[in-house]
């Protein structure tokens, strides 16, 4: 999101009031208490397919119908506004797993690949254009405000804690060995997770999803 897509709102306290012009969409309210969450959910659309960098504060705010000095209004700044994106992201993410990861009807290794059955339908529902946004953002981490990389860091560390949950399960049920380091695996999988959904993306193609967990399951210690 570069500096000139936010600098030109130079009007933050535009009345809502005024009629829309002919011709184009009506504005939301400025106290519609939804307008902060489409806010967020048109930039998490964005964000997702463009990464932060190269997204501009125009197509969301337009989407969702809020003029650009109302802007402020909802977030203090633009890099607030990307930490809630995130945090967003990883919220539903992390419930996500959870219901997947922490699901004791199954076994938890048949758990591991709900959950990439999950995923697998989520990109191919979106045409394989949208890929992980904590991922994503992790790889412009240098070109961010530095606020976002222990946030992160953080995120990541909440789903690997999710996942060694469900590995050490596996390993009380005798799934996998009793002298596997559960912590290590989880965090060696999202390294490599990351890297299979990126590849998805690229190829426009659900096999590196497939082929990265058929690799982690066979190499787990048994």
């Amino acid at each position: 999101m570069n500096n000139s897509s936010l600098d030109v709102m130079t009007n933050p306290h535009a009345s809502s009031n005024s009629k829309p012009r002919r011709g184009r969409p009506p504005k939301v309210s400025r106290d519609n208490p939804d307008t902060r969450a489409e806010l967020i959910r048109s930039g998490l659309e964005q964000l997702t397919e463009q990464g932060f960098a190269s997204s501009g504060i125009e197509p969301i705010l337009k989407k969702v119908g809020v003029p650009k000095g109302s802007f402020y209004h909802y977030f203090a700044s633009k890099e607030a506004f990307g930490q809630a994106v995130l945090q967003n992201y990883a919220e539903y993410f992390l419930h996500k797993l959870e219901i997947h990861l922490l699901d004791e009807a199954y076994l938890p290794l048949t758990r591991i690949r709900h959950f990439v059955e999950d995923a697998k339908a989520g990109m191919i529902r979106y045409q394989f254009k949208r890929g992980c946004l904590v991922g994503n953002l992790g790889q412009e981490v240098d070109v961010l405000p530095e606020s976002f990389r222990p946030l992160i860091i953080e995120i990541f560390l909440s789903w690997q804690a999710c996942l060694a949950h469900c590995l050490k399960a596996a390993q009380s049920l005798g799934q996998i060995s009793e002298t596997a380091d559960c912590d290590a695996l989880a965090e060696s999988f999202w390294v490599g997770w990351e890297g299979a959904v990126s590849r998805a993306k690229l190829v426009q193609d659900e096999r590196p999803l497939d082929n990265y967990y058929d690799h982690f399951m066979t190499a787990l210690p048994k």
